[in-house]
């Protein structure tokens, strides 16, 4: 299969195919690719990409858990913004995926061109910095 039918909009970058998050809903939406979500659990808790093809596997486990992840459909890596999803697209690569792509500007642009997101606000983080994001509504015991 080749990509390019599904990502019209694609680009590529260091060898790596990049998509808008408008190509890759319009293609997760109709079946035509899935969505691989590489973020960690305590990011993708509070924001999820609401289409009905997501598998949520996080970068750190990726090498571990590939055979969730279908060689047999268009693949779409996606995370907060686009980096640790290059990551894994070269690990899916080397692996021997073909058809796979990166989402460009991860589930921010997907926010930012008012695509559809779950959001579960109990799960919403707060902090100065990455390093120091703690959930911001849970209720303390």
């Amino acid at each position: 299969m080749d990509t390019s039918t599904f990502f019209i909009n694609s680009y590529y970058s260091g060898g790596i195919i990049n998509t808008t998050p408008k190509d890759a809903y319009s293609a997760a939406k109709d079946g035509n690719a899935i969505i691989v979500d590489v973020r960690e659990q305590s990011f993708t808790a509070y924001k999820q990409f609401d289409v009905p093809t997501v598998i949520y596997c996080p970068i750190s486990t990726l090498v571990d858990n590939m055979e969730v992840i279908p060689n047999d459909i268009a693949v779409i890596l996606a995370d907060s913004t686009g980096i640790h999803s290059h990551e894994a697209f070269i690990i899916l690569k080397d692996a021997g995926y073909g058809n796979i792509a990166n989402l460009a500007g991860g589930i921010v642009e997907w926010e930012r061109d008012g695509l559809p997101i779950k959001v579960d606000y109990m799960e919403q983080l707060d902090g100065s910095c990455t390093c120091q994001l703690k959930p911001r509504n849970r209720l303390k015991k």
